[in-house]
């Protein structure tokens, strides 16, 4: 990430300009073209599942810009981990409100996981046909890269505080009255978010998951490989 760069170039590591430039372009296809499918899933289930809130409101949809929030994009190029604008879901028109607004919930971090498992595949296939060719190892480098990124935003939008996904399936175990107590707090947890991943306190354990699901994904698409 580019936090990380800056803390390379700081401790008077090595600057490798092409994989900076191809991390670089892995970040910006994950924001404009990956996250917007993160959110069009979230539609799409809260469609599928009887509520038109967010066709209604323009978020049935695979443009980017009906998705990208600015902070939360902020924070994917500096830090991995990140987050769009939440879908809008009307739950009292879900035939069963609170397992259709966990269902919708859990749409865009499985979205994620999918498009990191088919990255994974795709640069495997990039790194076992063609290990010698200079521009295929760059291609091998943006797939696994953009996986990386996918295998974060599952994780980082699990957590249970708003506006992360985590928080809406948080909202079908706790009283509702609590859970919009805390949504009202949201601007100040944003706040906190970005100091626990700036000190390295939240990025540790996240850091940790996000290793043991990539390196079990990584293993499946070597194995599809043939690596």
């Amino acid at each position: 990430m580019l936090f990380s760069t800056v803390k390379t170039l700081i401790s008077g590591g090595e600057f490798d300009a092409v994989t900076f430039l191809v991390e670089l372009a892995s970040l910006l296809f994950v924001v404009f073209c990956l996250l917007p499918v993160h959110e069009f899933a979230h539609a799409f289930v809260a469609t599928k599942l009887g509520d038109d809130t967010p066709r209604l409101q323009g978020r049935l949809t695979l443009s980017p810009f009906a998705h990208i929030d600015p902070i939360g994009a902020i924070m994917i190029f500096v830090f991995g981990f990140g987050y769009a604008k939440p879908v809008p879901v009307n739950i009292s028109k879900f035939k069963n409100p609170r397992s259709g607004f966990a269902l919708t919930a859990l749409a865009g971090p499985v979205s994620n996981l999918i498009m990191a498992f088919l990255s994974y595949i795709v640069g495997a296939l990039f790194a076992r046909f063609a290990p010698s060719a200079s521009f295929f190892n760059l291609l091998y480098i943006f797939f696994f890269y953009a996986a990386q990124v996918n295998v974060s935003l599952a994780v980082f939008n699990l957590l249970p505080v708003p506006p992360l996904d985590g928080s809406r399936i948080l909202a079908v175990i706790i009283p509702q009255k609590y859970y919009f107590k805390m949504l009202q707090y949201e601007r100040y947890i944003v706040i906190v978010i970005f100091a626990l991943l700036f000190t390295g306190v939240l990025s540790v354990p996240l850091n940790f998951i996000n290793s043991a699901v990539s390196s079990l994904f990584m293993k499946i698409a070597f194995a599809i490989a043939g690596i």
